[in-house]
């Protein structure tokens, strides 16, 4: 993360927090309770918002954990922020989201395969042909990004032969 917003000149790292919990222990109820207060805990120490900090969805949480966050947000601190809205990324489309968000970390990482693979110079110093078509791939996890990487890369004819 910290890499790609220094590549488009977005002043943000890539720090990660969350709360560590079973979800299967908790009713989703439970669990909205839980990410509204967390919410909160970072308003109140001016940890979150479109201009100092923007969490976005990781390891087990998605556009409905985004969208209790941005609500949560908007509603102590929307009064004070104009870009409140802007206070999380991930969340649902219905909620101020961006269609195409959830697939495009994987097809950040499908372009600039391509990209590398279509570098004439580089290819032929390996000795390979370019292009994606007809070579074989390993990807290493098959959460959202993992994913999404693998169907692009497949719709573009490279095989995926394993998962790590």
């Amino acid at each position: 993360m910290t890499l790609k917003c220094a590549v488009v000149d977005i002043p943000y790292g890539g720090a990660k927090g969350g709360i560590c919990f079973d979800p299967r222990g908790y009713s989703p109820r439970e669990i909205e309770s839980l990410t509204r207060r967390y919410t909160l805990e970072l308003a109140k120490k001016g940890f979150i918002g479109a201009a100092v900090d923007v969490p976005g969805p990781d390891l087990g949480t998605g556009e409905r954990e985004m969208s209790w966050m941005k609500d949560t947000y908007q509603t102590y601190y929307g009064h004070k922020d104009i870009n409140a809205l802007a206070c999380v990324t991930g969340k649902a489309v219905k909620q101020g989201g961006i269609r195409g968000r959830t697939e495009s970390t994987g097809l950040g990482v499908f372009f600039g395969t391509r990209e590398l693979l279509n570098n004439s110079q580089l290819m032929e110093k390996q000795g390979l042909k370019t292009g994606i078509k007809g070579k074989t791939f390993i990807v290493q996890g098959f959460g959202n990004v993992g994913y999404w990487a693998s169907h692009f890369i497949h719709e573009a004819g490279g095989k995926i032969i394993g998962v790590a």
